[in-house]
């Protein structure tokens, strides 16, 4: 099955102006992690990004990654579309611009083990409650779209991990969720509107479509399994970043797993200046 990474770097620069574009090293190593497993158990996978990403990529020896190669298109993005606001715009537009069937993969995310597609559409890791804060009702939504016949009760899809089998649903899906970025007009919440946009549309548009929406886990299965199968580290981020001893136990231990598995890839992490520094405590 192909799968594809994107990274759109608009946000990084809207939140840190003046400043030269980098991913942490616990990012960079689940990028890694993710990608190479991946490769190893169920396909090919791709990386659809914006120039700024690939230079990036490329000046840490990083662009072999992908097997499925690099696709540079997310500069394209409209300049209409927030990068503060929709900072997951580029996962939208990638998919938009991939061959289906395909998995959408967030590069936070690792798939340890061999995933079957049979007999479904579309499908997501988990479903998400619809915290009001998170999920607000419609009339907490300013935007000039039109929200006919969506269904305000079913649950939002975490699309971490997400497969989209159906064409035509997926075009329809995409395409919607432009719109309603587009319809944005001086919006100031970075979380609301853009998981409305990503996760919660996704399942509303299924529903109105009369689509199953598939589910490859759920949340206690995900917190009580061991992560023998996926291990999504969003949100333990902000834990790392606050606690350089967190951090560090985390990159020494990704760091270990991949000189293990894919010993190819070693050399690669130690001539990557952010990650150089781990292997004299390793």
């Amino acid at each position: 099955m192909q799968a594809f990474h994107s990274c759109w770097t608009a946000p990084f620069k809207a939140r840190n102006p003046n400043t030269e574009f980098t991913i942490p090293p616990f990012e960079i190593l689940t990028t890694i992690l993710s990608a190479l497993f991946w490769q190893k158990n169920n396909g090919s996978i791709s990386m659809i990004c914006d120039k700024t990403a690939y230079d990036f990529y490329k000046a840490n020896n990083l662009t072999a990654l992908w097997n499925g190669g690099i696709k540079v298109i997310l500069d394209d993005i409209p300049k209409e579309i927030n990068p503060h606001i929709f900072w997951a715009a580029g996962k939208i537009f990638a998919l938009k611009n991939h061959q289906k069937p395909c998995v959408m993969l967030d590069t936070d995310f690792i798939v340890w083990e061999r995933l079957s597609f049979d007999n479904i559409k579309i499908a997501a890791i988990h479903s998400e409650e619809l915290v009001p804060d998170i999920y607000p009702p419609q009339e907490r939504l300013f935007a000039d779209f039109d929200f006919s016949g969506l269904d305000w009760t079913v649950p939002a899809a975490n699309t971490a991990l997400s497969f989209f089998g159906d064409e035509d649903f997926t075009k329809y899906y995409t395409d919607t969720a432009i719109n309603f970025m587009l319809s944005c007009k001086n919006v100031n919440d970075p979380l609301i509107y853009m998981v409305f946009a990503e996760q919660r549309l996704l399942s509303m548009l299924a529903k109105k479509q009369n689509l199953t929406l598939d589910y490859f886990s759920n949340l206690p299965e995900l917190f009580t399994s061991g992560q023998t199968c996926f291990t999504h580290t969003w949100g333990f981020k902000q834990q790392m970043q606050q606690n350089p001893e967190i951090m560090a136990a985390f990159c020494i231990r990704c760091i270990n797993r991949i000189s293990r598995e894919f010993s190819d890839w070693k050399s690669v992490l130690y001539n990557i200046p952010s990650l150089s520094h781990y292997f004299d405590i390793c």
